[in-house]
Formats: structure tokens, sequence, C-alpha cells
């Protein structure tokens, strides 16, 4: 099990956009996570953040993700635990050499945190296994400081 992080430009933009990359049993996980100013607001305490994950089956064996788990911490150290059937009311199936690709986003009350997980999947033959999220950060583009 490895993370990875690494940087892609931006289209159009000079800024790097971080992009987190974690492999377990042949399935690469990646996330890239962008502020959304547009749905935010600093006066109310409401900071919000889009991820994209993709997740390509680089193994030998088709799979299914079934269910996700999220622990989400903010910057005062508070801690959310999500679970759920599959991702965005999907359970995708992916074949060797597949990869599918989904978006969803995170409300926060501090100005930045950091975002973890796993995802379940299953084999046609019934083997369930745990696929690990790359720990990725939740920052404001002009922060200093970065959590992750």
């Amino acid at each position: 099990m490895t993370t990875i992080q690494q940087r892609i430009p931006r289209r159009g933009r000079s800024a790097d956009v971080p992009v987190y990359v974690q492999e377990t049993r042949g399935i690469t996980v990646r996330v890239t996570p962008s502020f959304l100013p547009e749905q935010s607001s600093r006066e109310r305490g409401r900071y919000v953040w889009a991820y994209t994950v993709e997740i390509e089956n680089r193994s030998t064996a088709e799979v299914q993700l079934v269910s996700r788990h999220w622990i989400i911490t903010d910057a005062l150290n508070r801690t959310e635990e999500v679970k759920g059937a599959g991702v965005v009311g999907e359970q995708p199936e992916l074949k060797p050499g597949e990869a599918y690709r989904y978006a969803s986003a995170c409300p926060l009350t501090t100005p930045s945190g950091i975002m973890r997980g796993s995802y379940r999947m299953v084999t046609p033959e019934g083997d369930t296994f745990e696929v690990h999220v790359p720990q990725f950060s939740l920052d404001l583009p002009d922060a200093r400081k970065r959590m992750n």
C-alpha cells in the first residue's frame, strides 16, 4: 500500500492542483480536491470542497464497489464518519483495465480539513476487501500552511 501525492497543472491557471494516489491490491484510487468559493461563505463559516475520484482496476480480477467509508476531520480536529452503499448512488463494476470516475462535495465549518477513507470491493467469487482512499487535504487556495 503506497500513498503518493502528485501535482498536475490546472488548465489556464498557474497554480498546481494536488492529486492524491493510493493503490491497494491492484486498485488505484486518485483524488483531486478543489475549493468551491461560489458555494462557500467565510462570514457564515461554510467552506465547501469538491473532489473527483478515479478508481482504476489494474488487477486481473473483476471487482464491484459495494460501499464507502469516509473519515472527515476539520481544522479543530472534529471528526465525522460517513458510511453508505456505493458512491453517488452507484455500485460500479470494474473489469480489469477499466476505470470509474465520480465527483462529490464536502462542506466544513473550518477553512481546512482532511479526508480519508476506504471502499469495500467484492469479486464475482465473493472475495471482499478494502481499498484505501489516500488521505487528502481540503485547503483554501491561498492557504500558506497545508494540512497534508
